[in-house]
């Protein structure tokens, strides 16, 4: 395998910690350790409407309760205001990033709303079929900006699941990297960031794998030459067909530490749920890389 240097833990502060994150970070220090790469801390707060400043307090409250200590932008440096792994305050990074896809030609204003992509696919959140792709709406003009994405199949390994082939043209399209709100996406801010600030191992939930190719192709229409290593790990599934969300104050960590439960309980608990543990053995956060030591990894 590869040298891996860097990979993040990367929560959005529009909801309290729960459960599903803690699986995350029970395999992004698991595998930080056992490939050798440090971890970052990043806030995602690119979703200003729905971003909170009481949320961010509360994950870093939650995460030094835990235990799990990032190596780069400790949560004391959130705290202190000297910290630069904050969305909200990376406008400039995302502009200059974005000025760049402009003056390749790649970029484009787009007025399409949900409802319109949605009544042109019949379906909800599909393929984007490019409908303002060459209508020349002015970027200035224009709510949303999208990105020219014509790249063929994309192929990675997952170091969790093995190889994949993907084709981002075909199954997303267009990706916005602006929306009407005037935020920039999770698409581009994420892979702006993981660019700039190296990271070379994403690991995250499974949901998020069928985006992994568009990200591949959209980083390297901003300049990266050499994509990260992804592992899409398994979620805790709220029911068979969803997963558990912000919403769920039954699993958020502050409600269950409340009621009693120790880091090491909820850790293992969240282990247990994930398939690491035969039963909710208490962990400890320093434990977590004996949990994924033992986990196989498509480079075994």
């Amino acid at each position: 395998m590869t040298d891996l240097h860097h990979t993040r833990f990367a929560p959005a502060p529009t909801g309290y910690l729960h459960l599903g994150h803690l699986v995350n970070a029970i395999f992004v220090w698991g595998l930080a350790a056992r490939l050798g790469a440090d971890v970052l801390l990043r806030i995602e707060d690119h979703d200003r409407q729905r971003s909170r400043p009481d949320f961010e307090q509360q994950l870093l409250d939650d995460l030094d309760w835990l235990g799990f200590a990032p190596d780069r932008f400790p949560t004391s440096a959130f705290r202190a205001g000297v910290c630069a792994s904050r969305q909200s305050d990376r406008h400039q990074v995302y502009a200059d990033a974005a000025a760049r896809l402009a003056a390749d030609g790649l970029l484009y204003g787009c007025t399409c709303t949900r409802h319109d992509i949605a009544e042109r696919t019949g379906r909800s959140g599909g393929r984007y079929p490019g409908t303002c792709r060459d209508r020349g709406v002015p970027l200035d003009e224009a709510p949303a900006w999208r990105v020219r994405i014509d790249a063929d199949a994309v192929g990675f390994v997952d170091l969790l699941r093995g190889p994949v082939r993907q084709n981002p043209a075909a199954t997303h399209g267009d990706v916005a990297i602006r929306d009407r709100h005037g935020n920039w996406t999770y698409m581009f801010a994420v892979v702006v960031d993981d660019m700039a600030q190296q990271i070379d191992l994403v690991v995250r939930g499974s949901d998020l794998l069928g985006a992994t190719g568009s990200q591949i192709a959209l980083a390297r229409l901003i300049g990266r030459d050499r994509p990260a290593a992804f592992a899409h790990h398994p979620l805790i599934l709220k029911s068979p067909d969803q997963k558990l969300s912000k919403a769920d104050g039954d699993t958020a960590v502050r409600e269950l530490a409340r009621r009693g439960a120790s880091p090491a309980e909820l850790i293992g608990r969240a282990a247990h749920l994930a398939g690491l543990l035969d039963r909710p053995t208490p962990v400890p956060a320093s434990a977590v890389a004996e949990l994924v030591a033992a986990v196989q990894l498509a480079s075994d």
